[in-house]
Order: C-alpha cells, then structure tokens, then sequence
C-alpha cells in the first residue's frame, strides 16, 4: 500500500473551521438519522455509520417500501446526492445554509422519490442541541476546508483499513459514527464487558464487550485540532502509564484516552508509518494488560 508523504496532508487546525464543522455535523446528523430509521438495528449501532468514498463519504444501501436509495455526501462538486434503485436523483447542492433550511430540503427530496420515512428531528452526542427544524445558529459551509476534511479521513482510512487486517477476532469495519463525529475501528476481546454506571442507551450498547478502539476525531473543547485517539474499555490497570509509541503520544486523563495529534504524524518522516506505531502499540497495552487470547485473535 502506497501512502502519501508529510507534503501531501494538509493542516486543518479547528479554528479555522469549526463553524463549518458545526454546521456539517449537524448536517450529517440529519442524513444519519434517516440511515438509522431505514435500517434494522446490528449490534454496536454499525448500520447507522458512513462510509468513506472516492469523492466523499455515503450511508450503506437504505431499502424502503418501493425500493433502495443510497445519500452520499461528494465532497469534490460539494452536493448532498440522493439515488434510489428505480432511477431517480436528487441533487442538492451542499453551501452556506442553515440547518433548518437543509433539514427541510432533505425531507422534502425524500418525499419527491417517495421515501417515507420519520426520524426524531434532534441531534444526539452534542451539548445544547438544537431541534433541526429550528437551527438557524449553524449555517456555515467553507468548501475548501470540508475537502481538507475528507483528504485528511480518507487517508486515515486507508491506514486503519491496513491497521485491521491484521486481526481475525470480531472487529468493526472502519467507519464514520456521524453522532461523535469521529472515524473509527474498533477490536473485541470476545469477553462480555461489566455493566457500565450510568450508560445510556448509545454506550450501553456499544460498550457491552471488551473494546480497544481507535480512530480520528476533528478535535474540540482543549483538543486544538485533529486527533488520532485510542482506549480500552473497560480500561485495564497500568493501561494510562504503558509505554506507548510514537514519543509524541499522551494519555489524556480527562478522555481516558491517548492521543497522538495529527500534526505530529504529518510531520513525521513517514506518517503511516507513525500512525501504525500508535495503532500497534495501544492496542498492545489493552490486549497485554486485559488478557486478551492474542494467538487466536491475531494473524
């Protein structure tokens, strides 16, 4: 696998998009809670989550009462497209709008295929969420730095992609969780986890084995910029203090995490190369520090 050099992944600190990444966010909200209403439910919540593509990132085949549809976010023409099996199209294209406006262009699209479908109009993962019909809040769209956005995950993909291959227990496909915002790959122990205090309906199900899990997130709160992350849950002891690689790599005691900052792998001599390293050896600590039955989960 060939991957890009250092001068071929571009910056994108959050500052400078992150209205915009508010705005997508909510965006892909939307468009995930209809892939969430038109699919049967698979353990972890896998079937509400996007793909990466060539030119963006797509829900899985949608079927509804008269056939399939597919919605795919083309971050290259910046359209929102809508394409059911009997032919039909919709093309809207994705620009400086509110959520309330684009929510409404959606389910009125919906309704000129003849999909029906109902979803609860409110997004979830996200502090002081507003119901989509009345956002007027969130409604910028900088089209260069949504490419930015892409590249930068669709590079990540290919790196996790390789990352799971190595690994023959139950693992996720890698993909994109549209209410965290973040690309991710997750690997199971094939143990049950302990109950976790307080979860709610989201992490109860996703946490009901034991997980390493790892992936990319844009950034936000003290996180200044894109982060590649990774954790254990539950999270063995001696997990916050194993000696992980590369030596930019931290814990962070507040996610329970660690994280490697994406500028520091795209500056390093060999950015796959130092993504692998984190990959690798976080999921060391979990699988050594849990117990894992390595010999039989890996290749």
């Amino acid at each position: 696998m060939q991957a890009p050099n250092a001068l071929e992944l571009p910056p994108l600190p959050l500052a400078d998009w992150q209205d915009t990444q508010a705005t997508l966010h909510m965006w892909m909200q939307i468009v995930g809670k209809i892939q969430l209403a038109l699919t049967p439910m698979v353990n972890h919540w896998w079937n509400v989550t996007f793909l990466i593509t060539a030119r963006g990132m797509e829900t899985q085949a949608l079927h509804y009462s008269k056939g399939t549809l597919e919605i795919h976010f083309d971050f290259i023409d910046h359209n929102l497209v809508l394409a059911t099996s009997g032919g039909d199209m919709r093309v809207l294209p994705l620009r400086p709008q509110t959520v309330a406006d684009f929510y409404h262009e959606v389910m009125q699209a919906l309704t000129d295929l003849g999909v029906e479908v109902k979803i609860w109009p409110v997004p979830v993962e996200v502090q002081n969420p507003i119901a989509f019909e009345k956002d007027i809040v969130h409604h910028s769209y900088d089209r260069e730095a949504v490419t930015r956005f892409w590249r930068i995950f669709s590079w990540a993909d290919a790196v996790l992609k390789e990352f799971r291959a190595s690994f023959i227990g139950k693992s996720s496909p890698v993909h994109f969780f549209w209410g965290s915002f973040d690309l991710a790959v997750t690997r199971f122990s094939g143990r049950r986890a302990p109950e976790r205090p307080g979860a709610d309906r989201i992490t109860r199900e996703a946490y009901s084995h034991e997980v390493s899990s790892a992936g990319l997130w844009p950034g936000g709160g003290p996180v200044t910029g894109p982060a590649f992350y990774s954790y254990a849950a539950p999270e063995p002891q001696g997990f916050a203090h194993h000696l992980i690689q590369p030596p930019a790599a931290i814990y962070d005691q507040t996610m329970k995490e660690f994280l490697l900052m994406y500028d520091d792998v795209r500056q390093a001599a060999s950015p796959r190369d130092a993504l692998l390293q984190f990959l690798q050896t976080t999921y060391e600590a979990a699988a050594n520090l849990g117990h894992w039955d390595r010999q039989s989960l890996e290749r």
